[in-house]
């Protein structure tokens, strides 16, 4: 009879807290909320070879691989990874990204560029500088409009003038 009575009565569950280094007990919805991202992302990284965790540890699991001694290398390749074609030729993967920086030419073509648009800019009247300022911000034709006391059609009217002036001054840069 009191065999029947242990296994009526419900599991006892426990997390342990790996920075404390003790056991807590929890109910059984607190321990399954606990361990179920744990357990998902462990079993994830085991099916890559990243995790061998062994059964008996898998309470220590946190998701830091980065500081876990169970965490292996896995299919993980480095960039520096080489591969052979059939004539021997070595190759790494990193050979084949791109370079997104850009040249020195280019960073002195657009800082010219950028010193003629602000030298441009100094020279302009009170409300077209008002206007680029505005077309900077993103404000609305509408919007810009009330703000410089102008109907619509008259704003749109200076700011495509304006930004026509801006073009042609700049025509030998863009």
């Amino acid at each position: 009879m009191k065999n029947q009575e242990n296994q009526n009565q419900p599991a006892e569950r426990k997390i342990y807290l790996k920075d404390l280094h003790q056991w807590v007990p929890v109910s059984k919805t607190d321990y399954d909320n606990y361990y179920r991202d744990i357990n998902a992302y462990r079993r994830r990284q085991q099916e890559h070879g990243r995790c061998v965790c062994p059964a008996n540890k898998r309470y220590l699991c946190d998701m830091d691989c980065s500081c876990c001694h169970f965490h292996k290398g896995g299919d993980e390749l480095s960039l520096d990874y080489t591969i052979s074609d059939e004539d021997g030729n070595e190759k790494s993967w990193l050979d084949d990204l791109e370079d997104d920086t850009p040249s020195i030419q280019s960073v002195l073509e657009d800082r010219e560029l950028l010193n003629a648009l602000h030298a441009r800019l100094d020279k302009l009247d009170p409300d077209g500088r008002l206007i680029c300022e505005l077309i900077m911000q993103g404000c609305p034709e509408r919007t810009a409009a009330e703000k410089l006391g102008l109907s619509r059609n008259t704003y749109v009217y200076r700011r495509d003038k304006l930004l026509t002036l801006l073009r042609e001054a700049l025509r030998d840069y863009i």
